[in-house]
């Protein structure tokens, strides 16, 4: 039997694209599972495989490399939340939310990491966490390692990656190499607006696939709106059909009765959907202490192309400046992919100054640095709200001891491109229109206010919201990933970890869900 989707649906496997429904729609399952991202996904793959009746809701669209033609202007309103210009209350950090079957793992660009080993030490300590470390996850994440491809990428970097290696390696700095959940890759560069030829090792093409050949039902395009309670049991999902653009409810309901259910929305949806549904919450914890790794930006100029847009976006990093652990913020450095519309979005300033930018991007190269945020008690992340019409916000103050890091990690990457040969080196800022050599760059930018909306802040990973622990006073969840209130409800998302991960999360999350769902599986 294929296991490609469009394939399998053809030859009888379930879905349902709720924008076309012409009636509501009941469905009774053993286990919902809402979201198909990393979590949702390997939670489906796992139970299905174990016999269970699955259903997953999907708020976004079903697209399959059929559709992914590499083009922004249709990849962003299809496949992002909020057509990948989601941002916080105050606008002053833009962050990339996947919003399609598949979530995340179908638009990142398949950086996989192990949870660092720091993190794990500090959740053990900060938060008695048991269970839950380096000797209990290792063979999980060998498991998440070969079902998703996950290895080390042996093509030569691009321009963008190599400058980096080039500018930290002249400076002392340490650089490491990453590993990708890729098969057959074409090195294109255009992961994040979906692979055209199915060469990541997506949950649209692996697990969701594999769930939906052992008999699981797939909803698209359905909002699970909200949970139903009963003597301290959930009873059925609540769902709406969107319309196509998946922008409002189109009119149809879902109902989905089950004997368990599952939560994989992500860090922001899994708490709004808890916060709707009035879910019992005695120490107000839902949607607290949600943390994004707030992201600076640096753009320089070199003499010769780099094309950015073009080959795998990361494949060169540096903890150097990560888990240094002198009591200030520390922050990892990676490559981004740049392709016109986002770094359009991203490019400060405007009229002539924007427009020379963009007119030079084939020669510009990038570093983004992540801040590790929630390992100091001025680091407590952010807030997930509703707004009036249910939908949620996320309420993420940037602090000083934040934008402490943002500054110093701005210095980092403009030593590192000038090093590298860099003509001139544009940190993302309003009053900033670029520096012309390191010593200019070292005066300066440290005399530039940091301020939301001055400084362009962004992110692409979004956790906790709906921490794990063993007291029910300081989490929402267990270590198994079981609502500490609701005897048949699960959290298994990056929204359940008490901090950042400090490294991309997708793997955290595989191998996490991958241990936390065969338990499920087996006490069921």
């Amino acid at each position: 039997m294929t296991l490609d989707i469009i394939d399998g649906i053809r030859d009888g496997w379930k879905h349902h694209d709720a924008s076309l429904l012409e009636q509501d729609l009941v469905i009774e399952a053993d286990v919902a599972i809402v979201g198909t991202g990393a979590g949702g996904g390997v939670s489906a793959e796992i139970l299905a495989k174990s016999g269970y009746k699955v259903v997953m809701i999907e708020e976004g669209p079903l697209k399959t490399y059929r559709d992914f033609n590499m083009l922004e202007s249709e990849a962003y309103p299809q496949l992002y939340q909020e057509s990948a210009s989601r941002k916080t209350k105050d606008k002053g950090i833009e962050f990339l939310q996947g919003r399609c079957v598949g979530g995340g793992t179908t638009v990142n660009w398949t950086t996989s990491i192990r949870t660092p080993i720091q993190t794990l030490d500090y959740w053990r300590d900060a938060f008695d966490f048991k269970g839950f470390h380096v000797a209990e996850l290792e063979p999980w994440f060998k498991l998440a390692e070969q079902r998703f491809n996950i290895s080390n990428w042996d093509i030569p970097p691009n321009e963008n990656n190599d400058i980096l290696r080039r500018g930290a390696e002249k400076l002392g700095i340490s650089v490491g190499y990453m590993k990708r959940n890729v098969k057959g890759c074409m090195d294109l560069g255009y992961c994040g607006l979906g692979c055209p030829v199915s060469a990541r090792q997506s949950m649209d093409v692996t697990a969701i696939p594999s769930a939906m050949a052992n008999g699981a039902i797939l909803v698209s395009r359905a909002r699970a709106e909200r949970l139903q309670f009963k003597n301290e049991k959930i009873i059925s999902i609540e769902c709406l059909g969107m319309n196509k653009e998946g922008t409002v409810p189109g009119g149809r309901k879902i109902t989905v009765h089950a004997k368990k259910y599952i939560l994989s929305a992500g860090a922001i949806g899994t708490p709004a959907l808890l916060l709707r549904s009035k879910t019992p919450d005695p120490y107000h914890l839902i949607g607290k202490r949600t943390f994004l790794h707030p992201v600076s930006i640096s753009i320089a100029q070199m003499p010769e192309r780099v094309d950015p847009f073009s080959g795998a976006p990361q494949s060169v990093y540096s903890d150097h400046f990560n888990f240094v652990n002198d009591g200030r913020m520390e922050y990892k450095l990676e490559i981004p992919q740049v392709h016109p519309i986002l770094a359009a979005t991203k490019i400060t300033g405007y009229g002539k100054r924007h427009r020379e930018m963009m007119r030079n991007l084939p020669y510009a190269q990038v570093i983004i640095a992540l801040n590790k945020d929630g390992f100091h008690p001025e680091s407590p992340g952010g807030v997930v709200e509703l707004n009036r019409d249910g939908t949620p916000v996320l309420n993420y103050p940037i602090t000083d001891y934040l934008w402490d890091g943002l500054q110093r990690s701005l210095l980092t990457s403009a030593e590192i491109q000038f090093a590298a040969g860099a003509e001139k080196v544009f940190p993302l800022h309003e009053d900033s229109s670029g520096f012309n050599s390191w010593l200019e760059a070292k005066e300066g930018i440290p005399k530039l206010a940091m301020k939301t909306l001055k400084t362009k802040v962004a992110s692409a990973h979004v956790m906790g919201g709906c921490p794990m622990g063993e007291s029910e006073k300081k989490s929402v969840v267990g270590i198994d990933g079981k609502h500490h209130f609701i005897k048949n409800l699960y959290v298994l998302d990056g929204s359940i970890y008490p901090t950042s991960i400090g490294a991309n999360p997708q793997l955290t999350i595989f191998a996490a869900t991958m241990k936390q769902a065969t338990e499920l599986a087996e006490d069921i």
